[in-house]
């Protein structure tokens, strides 16, 4: 697949959509109904009804780029239904495109404090 350069934001829309829709439509909804910027550094995954079926939509800096996938005896492991969108790490992303679980996947957590420790007087 063809991923842009840098870092890039995985959003999973957790509603299923109408999969005859394109990259127009797909775009649409993202503007529209997700509120977010298609044209953006975020890859959007969209899940058919049935579990058997994927859809990538992602800016590669010259245009838009759709990919479709269909498991063929497997389904994917998806996120409960919900409203609006959940973020994913890269790593969690890849699993779930796999067709593996994602939610065994571990993303590691961000430390926001120095991990030295403090000269004492």
């Amino acid at each position: 697949m063809i991923i842009p350069p840098g870092p890039l934001k995985v959003l999973v829309a957790t509603q299923p959509v109408d999969f005859r829709k394109g990259i127009v439509g797909l775009a649409s909804l993202v503007q529209r109904e997700l509120r977010l910027d298609p044209f953006s550094d975020m890859l959007f995954i969209f899940r058919a009804r049935r579990a058997d079926r994927i859809k990538l939509l992602v800016w590669d800096g010259t245009g838009l780029v759709l990919v479709t996938k269909r498991l063929h005896d497997e389904k994917f492991r998806w996120p409960r239904p919900g409203d609006g969108v959940m973020k994913l790490s890269a790593a969690q992303a890849s699993a779930l495109v796999e067709g593996l679980d994602w939610s065994r996947v571990h993303v590691p957590r961000s430390q926001t404090r120095s991990t030295r420790s403090r000269p004492r007087a």
